[in-house]
């Protein structure tokens, strides 16, 4: 259906990457949601009242909040859309995350309204009425649940949404408490067990567990976490792939809402190329990763020497002496400064932040390596970076 229907409103629809289009899909699968999530409300409603279960009952509610989330959600979009402002140069994209967050909030909200009534009813069980109705309507709710938890997910993969990701798990977690509800009617219907409250307490905790599991992937973006593999390995591709530049470092990418990344890094070019067109090859790289990656780019040059064999051969030395600290350890910005008794050896150490020793314990095996291996005439100079991706 959302295919169906995104192919006859949403122009350019395979077009993931545009903001128009992002924000299509955002309010095209929030209204969808808040139609299926009200319909269900109403079904569970009078499949509650039919058969006096309060996990039924408390299921309807569970469904009418998600259609408030699927409203939170489509707001949402409509705001990361706005254009940038004074106050927001950047642009509003992570009201996108924010609205996530928000959806998250109200599945914990949910979650715990649900395991204290339904612990109440374990203290006060009550009988509760099966029917082919009551239990129809459980199992077309179920279906239903299934399908908005598998658009939501595609539509997130597809567009690169939190808030999309964390209504699927909320459809998801529907699911799940939807056939446990169910079960517990089957169960009470054939056996005479009143596990209705039990059950309660079931779906309420999968249900809270679920909205700390969205939570977290939500404020990840909001707190500031490494961009992805995928899209490292892209950038690296596109940069080096200009045979004026050798290698990059210090890459960083900041992420003000989906559509709005802004790229930093440092590109390695020969110290003895000519200035303006390495500038110049700079600058087409610049534009070539605005156009492919839908972001703003800014590249530093780092001049490095590569006709020198004694500099050369001391760099390779040394980044094999630093790459052997373990997973994660690289070096770059590498410089030789010769003096009358000695020789300097300037360089930057990437170290990850899973490291088990301190930067000072670091710089002391580097130097002494580097003493070790080369000659003690050799001085190192080291600062240490830390990984941003």
């Amino acid at each position: 259906m959302i295919t169906f229907l995104s192919s006859i409103f949403i122009k350019n629809n395979k077009d993931y990457h545009s903001p128009a289009v992002r924000q299509a899909y955002g309010v095209l699968c929030g209204g969808v949601g808040i139609a299926l999530n009200l319909i269900l409300f109403l079904g569970k409603w009078i499949a509650g009242m039919l058969s006096g279960s309060i996990a039924i009952t408390a299921d309807a509610f569970n469904n009418l909040s998600d259609a408030g989330s699927s409203i939170i959600t489509l707001v949402g979009f409509k705001l990361s859309g706005q254009k940038p402002d004074p106050e927001h140069p950047f642009g509003h994209g992570r009201m996108e995350y924010i609205s996530g967050l928000f959806v998250s909030v109200a599945i914990l909200i949910m979650g715990f309204e649900l395991i204290t009534s339904s612990i109440d009813k374990v203290r006060h069980p009550e009988a509760i009425e099966s029917s082919p109705l009551v239990l129809g309507i459980l199992a077309a709710s179920i279906l239903v649940k299934v399908y908005m938890a598998y658009y939501n997910r595609s539509v997130g993969k597809k567009i690169g949404s939190a808030a999309m990701r964390a209504t699927a798990m909320d459809s998801l977690s529907d699911t799940i408490s939807t056939a446990l509800v169910l079960a517990a009617t089957v169960i009470s219907h054939f056996t005479g067990l009143l596990l209705d409250g039990w059950f309660g307490i079931l779906v309420g905790i999968f249900i809270f567990y679920t909205g700390i599991q969205t939570m977290r992937d939500t404020m990840n973006p909001l707190l500031g976490q490494p961009p992805q593999k995928g899209l490292v390995r892209e950038i690296e591709e596109i940069v080096t792939a200009h045979s004026m530049v050798h290698g990059i470092h210090d890459l960083i990418v900041h992420d003000y809402g989906p559509g709005r990344l802004m790229i930093s890094l440092h590109a390695e070019v020969d110290a003895d190329g000519n200035l303006l067109e390495l500038h110049d090859e700079i600058d087409n790289i610049e534009h070539e990763l605005q156009q492919k990656l839908n972001c703003a780019a800014t590249i530093h040059m780092d001049p490095i020497v590569t006709d020198d064999q004694e500099v050369v051969h001391m760099r390779d030395t040394v980044s094999e002496i630093v790459g052997a600290l373990g997973e994660g350890f690289t070096m770059h910005d590498f410089r030789m400064v010769k003096g009358p008794t000695h020789t300097n050896l300037i360089f930057d150490v990437v170290m990850p932040y899973k490291c088990d020793h301190t930067e000072v314990e670091i710089v002391k095996k580097i130097k002494q390596e580097i003493q070790e291996k080369v000659g003690r005439k050799y001085f190192a100079v080291i600062q240490i970076d830390r990984e941003f991706c």
